[in-house]
């Protein structure tokens, strides 16, 4: 029935309504005047809350009103303008980058975490000054200023921070990279590691079901990464960071114009610990060895006259882990166990006393190795005489190699993977009135080993879509889309994505939406702390097209309500939202046994509520703050009834305070930055069948962790930042159940729900040269 709601919205008859507005285009330009559209651009009115920002092609459209005539635009590397209109016209205005001139006059702070209140679709950017405000080493760090995603703990051992949205895990997240899908399949736990935080220009993020033109697997939301431009990025950068437990890290970034259409980048990024911590003093490791590197080389390609852009990305990493007792020895241990992981010896694995083979084994522990390739392409042309006109071409091809072991447990995965995706863009009438048509074709090949048995399948899909976006950015906007996908596992389904907005008065913007998800649970990728434990793995269906379970299915409906205020003459902003997400069906992860950990199709309800309300203001000069509160209900029919979601708080509470001195004439300047997170309590697995000294209590006590960050920018060129984490020195009690048996049948590392690692400080410095 939804889908032929959406059908009936596509074809409404279009009605040009006669407004008033600005509306054009904001291109980027070097210094032979080249120039092409910019890509979310801001474009604002002084002392007003009203805003937009640029398509993917650089257009724009905003309300005009007598009562503002001073237009600012502007976007992070570039030089910002402002401009005076007194009457509403069409537009287009080209913005120099910062780098050609000789001094930039910042004539208004842009906004670190911006909300638009004019899109259809609930979408937060976080620019890179916000990435600033903490040590961001990599992605998955990159969230702990934000209220829009949560970032827990993943296990014991790993040290891996997991991240969730709406109450529900990442691979309910499509991630991706610059609007190709990035992190899937074989990199969904580590994936976001293995992007340094400093590659990262922006971020955005959409809550809810997100657009139909990046594919049908997203449920909760979308993250988008845009890297950093070689065009743009600084032709040299070096960023420097260390801190207390031994964790070293360089980037560096070359850039290099080699002509005035061709820009080429090279990246490297290498990351550090060969010192161990055992602070809690349980004979295990509080954080993994590690040793990464990670080199991309990424093209830039612009021909504003024809209409051509182009980036081309080429990326190569090699990751390595070591887990377990601090007393492991990889060379002789990790051997022994390994061989027993593969079946290889004979005889029962129970622990040390009892197996024989084991007792030439000194520690319990494993190593993660993890090899990748990728590249991507996208190229796009815009019509020169019709600048609202398009063609756009993304694709990609990634190899992911990951061998590793969990003490007695073997997990290895090969997964290849080929993405294409056609999109055309272009306008109907005038260009309130926009649509996005296209073709998609996906490949991936799955090899996995779990111990000794075998898991090999080949999913391929090609699809169909349509978007239709309204925008009448005084009342009304809304984008309806729809895609028919074939996919040799899930079927051939229809995917329909909704989203509108509407301003019920000034400074204000309420958004509904609704849309469906449809996925192929990865089970053993994306759950493999569970590894690191004695519990023996059961797939509990046997019918299904993927591991012998049906495809996961859900439906996501939200609303969600912004009002900007002016009070003290400083502005600030109030929202609320509320998304509820219903699963058709779901790969239900039960591990309500603790001797087990067992794999279903869902029989019965699975749904997550998701409430949040936040408050933004700038309290003082150069002093903001931002709070949320956040309640979650996530429940699941279990087999043994229906239970809250375990390791998530049903309660959180997130402060931040950011405050920066003027800046000097030099571009000197303090930045101090604090953050809170505090979370009630969380249901625990069920571990009374245990006996008594390794069971856990049902519940977890509420706790609060803080961070903080202060940064002397010295010069344009240098500067320096030193911070802390988990300030208040909170640690989980026995995070590792059974530590003194690892080898026995009550080990486990998974149930984590606060920080293992205690307080913990770090250094760094940003030097930018040229």
């Amino acid at each position: 029935m939804k889908k032929y709601v959406i059908l009936a919205i596509m074809a409404i008859p279009l009605i040009s309504l006669s407004q008033d507005k600005v509306e054009g285009m904001v291109m980027e330009g070097n210094s032979k005047n080249e120039h092409i559209g910019l890509p979310g651009a801001n474009v604002y009115w002084m002392n007003s809350q009203i805003g937009t920002v640029t398509d993917a092609e650089g257009l724009f459209s905003i309300p005009y009103s007598k009562e503002y005539n001073t237009l600012i635009i502007s976007y992070v590397g570039f030089q910002s303008d402002t401009l005076t209109i007194n009457s509403p016209r069409m537009l287009h205005h080209t913005l120099r980058p910062a780098n050609e001139l000789d001094e930039v006059v910042v004539e208004k702070k842009r906004e670190a975490v911006q909300k638009t209140f004019f899109s259809a679709q609930n979408v937060v950017t976080v620019n890179s000054a916000e990435l600033l405000k903490a040590a961001c080493c990599n992605l998955s760090e990159s969230f702990e200023t934000n209220p829009a995603i949560d970032v827990n703990f993943n296990d014991a051992l790993t040290g891996t921070k997991q991240i969730q949205m709406l109450g529900l895990t990442s691979p309910y997240l499509l991630i991706t990279q610059e609007n190709i899908p990035m992190i899937r399949g074989a990199s969904q736990t580590y994936g976001l590691t293995f992007i340094p935080g400093t590659w990262v220009e922006s971020i955005q993020i959409t809550k809810g079901a997100g657009s139909v033109v990046n594919g049908y697997e997203s449920i909760s939301g979308q993250i988008n990464t845009e890297l950093v431009k070689p065009f743009t990025d600084n032709a040299i950068f070096v960023n420097g960071y260390a801190n207390r437990n031994g964790r070293l890290e360089l980037n560096t970034h070359f850039n290099q114009k080699l002509t005035d259409r061709l820009s080429t980048g090279f990246y490297v990024h290498g990351n550090r610990r060969d010192q161990k911590e055992d602070r809690n003093n349980d004979g295990f490791l509080d954080a993994p060895l590690m040793n990464q590197i990670n080199v991309m080389n990424r093209w830039q390609y612009q021909d504003p006259e024809k209409g051509w852009v182009s980036f081309v990305n080429f990326r190569f990493l090699n990751d390595e882990k070591q887990i377990g007792e601090t007393r492991f020895r990889p060379n002789s241990d990790g051997s022994m166990t390994n061989t027993l992981a593969l079946g290889e010896v004979e005889g029962p694995a129970l622990s040390a006393a009892e197996g024989p083979a084991l007792s030439a084994v000194e520690g319990w522990g494993g190593e993660i190795d993890t090899r990748r390739f990728d590249s991507s392409l996208k190229l796009g042309y815009v019509f020169p005489e019709l600048p609202f006109q398009s063609f756009g071409f993304q694709a990609s091809y990634s190899i992911h190699k990951q061998n590793s072991y969990f003490g007695l447990n073997r997990y290895d995965i090969d997964h290849e993977s080929i993405y294409s995706n056609l999109i055309f863009n272009s306008i109907l009438g005038d260009t309130r009135n926009k649509f996005k048509a296209g073709l998609t074709f996906a490949y991936d090949s799955y090899d996995e080993l779990v111990n000794v048995q075998e898991f090999e399948r080949i999913d391929r899909s090609v699809g169909a879509f349509l978007e239709y976006s309204y925008d009448n950015l005084e009342k009304v906007s809304l984008t309806a889309g729809l895609r028919v996908d074939d996919h040799n596992r899930l079927g051939t389904f229809v995917t329909p994505r909704f989203h509108i907005r509407y301003t019920p008065w000034e400074k204000a913007s309420l958004r509904g939406s609704f849309g469906r998800g449809r996925r192929a649970a990865n089970i053993f990728a994306e759950n493999q702390q569970l590894f690191a434990s004695s519990r023996q793995i059961q797939l509990l269906d046997s019918n299904g097209s993927i591991y012998g379970l049906d495809p996961e299915d859900a439906w996501n409906y939200g609303l969600s309500f912004i009002q900007g205020f002016t009070f003290m003459d400083r502005p600030g902003n109030v929202t609320l939202d509320f998304y509820r997400t219903d699963f058709r069906n779901q790969v239900v992860v039960d591990w309500e046994n603790p001797d087990e950990i067992s794999f279903y199709n869902l029989e019965g309800k699975s749904y997550a509520n998701s409430l949040q309300l936040e408050l933004n203001h700038e309290i003082l000069n150069n002093l903001e703050v931002r709070t949320a509160y956040k309640y979650y209900e996530v429940e699941v029919d279990y087999r043994s009834g229906r239970l809250q979601k375990p390791l998530l708080a049903r309660h959180r509470f997130f402060a931040n305070l950011g405050y920066q001195t003027k800046i000097r004439e030099n571009g000197s300047q303090w930045r101090l930055d604090y953050t809170l997170h505090t979370l009630g309590k969380q249901r625990l697995p069920d571990t009374s069948a245990n006996p008594e000294p390794f069971r856990l209590e049902a519940f977890s006590e509420p706790y609060s962790l803080m961070n903080a960050q202060v940064t002397k920018v010295f010069s344009k060129k240098f500067e320096v930042y030193l911070g802390g984490e988990n300030l208040t020195n909170f640690t989980q009690n026995n995070p590792v159940l059974g530590s003194e048996d690892p080898f026995g049948p009550y080990f486990d590392t998974t149930i984590v729900f606060a920080p293992i690692m205690g307080r913990m400080f770090y250094v760094g410095f940003r030097l930018k040269p040229y």
